[in-house]
């Protein structure tokens, strides 16, 4: 008798991503051949077998990320994958270090190792929520650094997706926003989230029938963050109005964006050299020429690559620079975040730290 569906289902998950993961990390072939010995040559001494590739699951303690935990160390060691685990203390909450003690006993005791956990200091930028990201992932990466991880598991759900297309729909901010969290995100595709086809509640049911404790974090059910209100409130008014299956149909909208994003993403870096002259500058009306998408993404890399922060950069930011492309009437410079200035000069759009 096989394990339970929801079981099956995240162990599948895992396993999938596992199996990209060694693939990516063995296929090197031009480095990994070796010239074959022949007259006048010196057979090559064996190499040293290469250690195991290692994967760290970041695990809060809740039911997505527990069932990650529990299902990487299944899969890991069939595959020859060194498999651990971290946790980061954001410091939010009293007794947030005794959680956090608690979740390492636990990834130690699912045979996880290494397993570690990280305290930090959450900062102010962007909001609470953000902010609390930003120091979670800023900890991670510094963790596979430390570590010489070649991925770092996230517990994301197609719950989560769904409610990352609202937030982004929301905000206005664009196509981009609406194609959600990719499958493989962050520096050399470091960040994986295999559940993002599966919904919470195959996860939180993984856990029960394997009787994994997990801890229900209260900032989940707080009004006072966006996200738990549009999850406890929004999404289910939206399926009471619309009928069931708008989670569905949200995280399908992220995959369909996400490929739209990834195409004109691509258009726009090749569109951007020729709109610019000798100097590197950006001619105003080669980018008049462009479709407003295609346009519009020129200008937000050179807002960028100028020292704006993504984060901060909206959708209202970039179409008041598009204005001085397409309706240009003299207006002055467009001030933007990260004391970045965009101005039209002679015919040329210039972008720089003011």
């Amino acid at each position: 008798m096989g394990p339970h569906p929801a079981v099956a289902a995240i162990r599948l998950a895992v396993r999938r991503v596992l199996h990209d993961i060694l693939d990516e990390h063995t296929r090197n072939p031009g480095e990994r051949s070796r010239t074959p010995a022949g007259p006048g040559r010196i057979p090559e001494a064996p190499r040293e077998r290469e250690p195991s590739p290692l994967v760290l699951v970041a695990c809060s303690g809740g039911a997505d990320s527990m069932a990650l935990a529990s299902a990487l160390a299944f899969e890991a060691p069939r595959l020859g994958v060194r498999a651990g685990g971290v946790t980061v203390d954001h410091g939010l909450q009293a007794g947030s270090d005794l959680r956090a003690a608690e979740v390492t006993l636990r990834l130690r005791g699912l045979g996880l190792d290494p397993v570690e956990s990280v305290a930090v200091t959450v900062g102010r930028d962007g909001g609470p929520e953000a902010a609390a990201r930003d120091a979670r992932y800023a900890a991670l990466d510094a963790a596979a650094e430390r570590r010489g991880a070649v991925a770092v598991l996230l517990g994301h759900t197609r719950d989560d997706q769904a409610e990352t297309v609202l937030l982004g729909l929301a905000r206005g901010s664009g196509i981009r926003s609406l194609s959600g969290m990719a499958a493989v995100s962050g520096f050399a595709g470091r960040y994986r989230r295999p559940f993002l086809r599966l919904d919470r509640q195959t996860a939180r049911k993984a856990c029960m029938v394997q009787s994994l404790p997990v801890w229900d974090d209260p900032h989940n059910t707080d009004p006072a963050y966006t996200r738990s209100r549009l999850r406890h409130e929004g999404l289910p008014a939206l399926e009471k109005a619309l009928g069931k299956g708008v989670v569905e149909a949200l995280a399908r909208t992220a995959q369909l964006s996400r490929d739209d994003a990834d195409a004109l993403d691509a258009w726009a870096g090749r569109a951007e050299v020729g709109v610019r002259d000798v100097d590197g500058r950006l001619e105003c009306a080669g980018l008049h020429a462009l479709p407003p998408a295609v346009r519009r993404r020129v200008l937000r890399r050179a807002a960028i690559d100028a020292g704006a922060p993504a984060g901060s950069l909206f959708a209202r930011h970039i179409e008041e620079v598009d204005r001085l492309i397409t309706g240009w009437r003299g207006q002055g410079a467009i001030n933007l975040p990260g004391r970045v200035v965009a101005r039209r000069q002679g015919g040329r759009l210039v972008i720089r730290q003011g």
